[in-house]
């Protein structure tokens, strides 16, 4: 099973690079992990819709261009998503493999979400809630997530 993070930017602190360090080592039993990073634009102070709908092209042509018709199985991380439990995603995961998914991708966009035509390509909208979150602390709660789905899949324990 290979499961890829597609995302915008780079990771600045070091207690986040840790975490994902962590996580990354926790899932190499599990899957083969790949984290790939597109580069971001930056969003000039009091950008207005139009700037910002600009800047999301432009980091959506970077994620697209990883995201072809045998990309995989894309999974968009987007507010307007659905929001399982834990277990509800560690049995999503499970039917997908079982399915013949053998290449899970999670795309995370920038500090202003994904752009519209990412969207689209995704099979999938996940939410993890309404409530908006740093991106670069996304990809460490979305790791925690996998990690805690491949726990429930093999029924080891895990904190609740």
């Amino acid at each position: 099973m290979k499961i890829t993070i597609l995302t915008v930017g780079k990771i600045k602190e070091k207690f986040y690079t840790q975490a994902v360090e962590e996580y990354k080592k926790r899932l190499s039993r599990y899957c083969k992990l790949n984290i790939v990073e597109v580069a971001d634009e930056k969003t000039p102070d009091n950008a207005g819709a139009l700037t910002e709908e600009k800047i999301k092209e432009k980091e959506g042509a970077r994620l697209l261009k990883y995201l072809d018709a045998n990309a995989g199985y894309i999974i968009a991380l987007a507010i307007e998503g659905q929001m399982p439990s834990s277990i509800e995603l560690s049995q999503r995961l499970a039917d997908l493999f079982v399915s013949g998914n053998s290449h899970i991708i999670f795309v995370i966009g920038g500090s202003l979400g994904l752009d519209r035509q990412v969207l689209a390509r995704a099979d999938y909208k996940l939410s993890f809630s309404k409530m908006t979150f740093p991106h670069q602390l996304m990809r460490v709660i979305l790791l925690e997530q996998v990690y805690r789905s491949y726990r429930i899949l093999n029924h080891e324990p895990y904190h609740k």
